[in-house]
């Protein structure tokens, strides 16, 4: 008999958790059905998942795949979202495990779920596709390895450390901020030549990766280390911990910090947690310093907070109450938000809908035409996921360089007709389709300058506003067409372009010798001539750009210029 009770004990909060964890899913079905598709979700579908590969420009291949494979198992917003819904089912189990319950009850699987369902950003990514859903799921698969390698450095341990590691990274490169920020926590792993052949596993499995950047020149990390670098920026400064606030949960993330200050890791397995938090934050924190830093970058640590929020919940009464009285209502306030998403109450400047009607209404416009789209990727790859016809961006320097610089679609149609959504003066009409309002106009002649190629060498590391500059120039067409630079509907201009915290600047350039015509592989050198626009002092980014009346492409790389004073 006495067997028997613990068995019905044990059995009541297992088969609480399961409903719980079925109830979780369930909201999170209904909400991704209903939620209209995100503009960066229609990226990952329309561009990612449509074309698998090792690398894409922004990330790692992990969410190209399971947007792939949920579109291979089902349809309409869960062709995008299925695997990201099955794969925190998965994170919350292994969360669970990671818990370490030898004597569960009924309280603590509502505890549980409770600061689990407290946490906004880990609420999100159980049905918008990001790779951070992966990444959550492999951090949270890497922790459990972690607890159980310090226990045992069993093989089967090791592969599971290797497995996780290696999925963390194919999500996206703050896994070796997880993975060194553990590695800090614990130096000893260093003499552990279990540990050592993890990474070696590790290193095997990432080299399809690795050879997919070498072949693009490791595009995304320049990207990623490079290209979003603005420079010292008070906005991003002082914005970085309200937008934590409200990324975790003000409430719980207080809490979490509350512990964190007054309470010392018991032992190496918690003094990872402690790392992950306080790293992540020192981490991000700095990086505010050299660019713009997404509040979600540091969703990673939600797992840590809500083992650390749990566990000092079960032992400290006054931490358990008020999660009890603060923590808990603010489910509510999360479920409101939810409800928000599927309705139309929300601006339509959010995106949450508006999206699959306003382009329906350019397909009207277009026809079968491709629709050419300029500054930020998100629009044409709505439009594609919506319409499932041809849309891409000419990224400008005012915007930045995407996938769809490395598919290049714009070269197919070179000289053909096209649909052009932008407003140029006195060729752009004005469209009321539908209720729905915009600007674009047809050409039956593109042209664009995307791919030309500007190598230059700036002989000054220092100018003044107004002060001249004179650069000798190299450019090069690698496409299979020649440019013609005075194209009646598209002719080309040099210009010079200038940047500095999100701030940018053109000025005319003047060529020694005019171009009429660039052949298909020819290179051609010229001297320019600029002056610099009246800047406030400072260090710019400098580049030359081809400019087609489309957009002023990147066509260089960036050089650092000084403006040392304003001559206004």
């Amino acid at each position: 008999m006495t067997q028997l009770k613990k068995i019905i004990e044990n059995a009541a909060p297992k088969r609480l958790f399961n409903i719980f964890l079925t109830i979780w899913m369930v909201i999170n079905f209904v909400q991704a059905i209903f939620t209209e598709i995100t503009d960066d979700e229609a990226y990952y579908a329309s561009l990612y998942g449509a074309q698998l590969a090792w690398g894409y420009f922004d990330h790692p291949p992990m969410v190209a795949l399971i947007t792939f494979l949920s579109d291979f198992f089902s349809f309409g917003n869960l062709s995008v979202r299925l695997f990201t819904i099955i794969l925190q089912v998965c994170t919350i189990h292994f969360l669970w495990k990671l818990i370490d319950e030898h004597a569960p009850c009924v309280n603590k699987v509502v505890l549980f779920f409770t600061i689990a369902a407290s946490m906004i950003m880990f609420t999100a990514y159980g049905f918008i596709t990001a790779p951070d859903a992966p990444l959550l799921f492999f951090a949270t698969l890497f922790l459990y390895g972690y607890r159980r390698f310090l226990k045992q450095e069993s093989w089967t341990n090791t592969l599971l450390l290797a497995v996780s590691m290696t999925g963390m990274i194919y999500s996206k490169y703050h896994a070796f901020i997880i993975i060194g920020l553990v590695l800090l926590s614990n130096l000893k792993l260093l003499k552990s030549y279990r540990a050592w052949l993890a990474v070696v596993a590790t290193a095997a499995m990432l080299v399809p990766h690795i050879l997919w950047q070498t072949e693009m020149d490791f595009v995304t990390f320049k990207y990623h280390l490079i290209g979003r670098s603005f420079g010292f920026h008070w906005n991003e400064f002082l914005g970085h911990l309200p937008n934590q606030l409200v990324v975790f949960n003000p409430l719980a993330i207080g809490a979490v910090a509350y512990i964190v200050v007054k309470y010392r890791p018991r032992n190496l397995f918690e003094r990872a947690l402690y790392f992950q938090i306080i790293g992540f934050q020192i981490f991000f924190f700095l990086m505010t310093f050299k660019g713009y830093v997404q509040p979600h970058w540091t969703a990673p640590t939600t797992m840590a907070m809500i083992i650390l929020l749990y566990r000092h919940s079960l032992t400290n009464e006054k931490i358990l109450r008020f999660v009890k009285r603060w923590v808990a209502p603010t489910i509510l306030l999360v479920l409101v938000a939810r409800v928000l998403l599927v309705t139309e109450l929300l601006p339509e400047r959010v995106r949450f809908h508006g999206k699959e009607r306003t382009n329906k209404a350019i397909e009207v416009a277009a026809g079968d035409l491709p629709v050419v789209f300029t500054g930020s990727f998100q629009r044409p790859s709505a439009y594609r996921y919506f319409t499932k016809n041809e849309g891409f961006v000419l990224s400008a320097v005012t915007s930045r360089i995407t996938q769809f610089d490395i598919m290049q679609r714009e070269l197919d149609y070179h000289g053909k007709s096209v649909f052009i959504r932008d407003d140029r003066e006195g060729v752009a009409r004005q469209y009321n389709i539908n209720g729905v309002m915009f600007t674009g106009y047809i050409t039956h002649n593109l042209q664009t300058v995307n791919r030309l190629q500007i190598d230059y060498e700036l002989a000054v590391a220092g100018a003044d506003s107004n002060d001249t500059l004179t650069v000798e120039i190299e450019i090069t067409n690698p496409c299979a067409f020649d440019v013609d630079f005075n194209h009646p509907e598209f002719p080309v201009r040099v210009r010079a372009f200038y940047a500095i915290k999100r701030k940018t600047f053109f000025s005319e350039c003047e060529l020694n010798e005019p171009i009429a015509v660039l052949r298909s592989g020819e290179t051609v050198k010229r001297r320019l001539q600029t002056t610099v626009p009246a800047l406030e002092a400072g260090k710019y980014q400098f580049t030359l750009t081809l400019d087609n009346t489309i957009c002023a492409a990147v066509n260089s790389f960036y050089s650092l210029i000084a403006i040392n004073k304003n001559d206004r």
